[in-house]
């Protein structure tokens, strides 16, 4: 499986941007997908995730400012991110991987990086 993330950028505190995951060579429907971001010296966290029925979790630091959909019959995650922070700032990873094998068998993007300027 391929995963091919986009999205990242540069926007001023307060402002929105929207990450989008796209899957190929396997069965988009299958997968749970996730968002992880990497800060600068930090260890990689979860921002969000959907698995393969809709169901949601983020990380704490982001509740209620960013929203993770999925679209079957586009074969691509999206994580929109409003009132971004500057402590949002970090490379965003797009994680694709199939239940009970998530943590030991997953497919990661190339990572596209959010620069939240204050």
């Amino acid at each position: 499986v391929q995963l091919q993330a986009s999205g990242g950028g540069l926007v001023r505190a307060g402002g929105s941007l929207s990450l989008s995951c796209a899957l190929s060579g396997s069965f988009f429907g299958m997968y749970d997908m996730a968002w992880y971001r990497q800060a600068p010296g930090k260890q990689r966290e979860l921002a969000a995730s959907i698995d393969k029925s809709g169901t949601v979790e983020y990380g704490d630091s982001v509740k209620g400012r960013f929203a993770i959909s999925r679209d079957n019959a586009k074969n691509t995650a999206t994580l929109q991110m409003n009132n971004l922070k500057p402590e949002d700032t970090g490379v965003y990873f797009c994680r694709a991987c199939v239940s009970p094998f998530c943590g030991h068998r997953d497919s990661w993007g190339q990572g596209t990086l959010v620069t939240v300027s204050s």
